[in-house]
């Protein structure tokens, strides 16, 4: 585990989730070498979402509730918010007074930026605006959410042009979440007229490909911490279930990946 209090204030930070992206898909792909930006330095770590479904999994997540290891034990957290009584907070913890990551990295000088996917994030209603309100900036626009072939394109293309605003002593959070791998994905897998778990994977393979100039622009703006992972799977069948929002091992089990740019 990283020492995340010699890495707040020091590193920018890159918070990524790969919406509804099943660990099943994500390690068979890792496998076999499809994923050279996601995995070309490691591989995806098993663990288990807070969350069923997207807007639970990232008020978990941002109060510090990360995807816990697939193994029995207490697990320390990267980030936690400041409550008595927590057996999962330890030295290498960076603590924070306030109810959510962004707003305690914000009081340490950093920058929060949130580029939205789904729809909890596009702030056309109350409810999607729950979330993009806990960052400093926030965006979305339809080009960005589920029905756009080249969502991950613009997104990146869109985190580039905000990251360009800063200079590179201003240290930056960065929050992307990345709505291609969510239904409806059916028009990565060539001649595909509904959703399948092999459309899922060439979503997969899409959002990789597009990932990389975002990688490499953070990089060049100095040390950057990454988290990268899934908030929730999706069933396409297993038992009967379509779908997510529900208790099944392809639902809870979600990959994970944290390492330095």
């Amino acid at each position: 585990m990283f020492n995340m209090n010699e890495i707040v204030g020091n590193y920018d930070i890159l918070f990524i989730t790969l919406d509804t992206l099943r660990y099943d898909v994500a390690v068979r792909e890792e496998q076999r070498g499809n994923l050279p930006n996601l995995c070309g330095l490691g591989k995806w770590e098993k663990r288990h979402s807070p969350g069923s479904f997207t807007y639970a999994a990232h008020h978990a997540f941002f109060a510090g509730f990360l995807p816990t290891p697939a193994s029995p034990g207490k697990h320390g957290r990267l980030f936690a918010a400041r409550f008595p009584g927590s057996e999962t907070t330890g030295g290498n913890t960076f603590v924070f007074d306030s109810p959510h990551i962004s707003e305690g990295l914000a009081a340490r000088g950093y920058r929060t930026i949130c580029v939205g996917g789904v729809g909890f994030f596009n702030k056309n209603s109350p409810l999607g605006s729950v979330l993009p309100s806990y960052f400093q900036e926030s965006y979305w626009c339809p080009e960005f959410g589920v029905t756009d072939p080249d969502s991950t394109e613009n997104q990146v293309t869109h985190c580039i042009e905000v990251l360009s605003k800063f200079e590179r002593n201003q240290r930056v959070f960065l929050f992307l979440n990345v709505s291609a791998l969510h239904q409806p994905n059916y028009f990565y897998f060539q001649g595909a007229k509904d959703d399948s778990i092999e459309s899922h994977a060439a979503a997969l393979r899409y959002v990789d490909t597009r990932l990389g100039p975002l990688f490499q622009v953070m990089r060049e703006r100095g040390p950057v911490f990454c988290i990268v992972f899934s908030d929730h799977g999706t069933a396409y069948g297993e038992d009967g279930y379509q779908g997510h929002r529900l208790c099944h091992e392809v639902v809870w089990t979600v990959p994970y990946r944290e390492f330095i740019l």
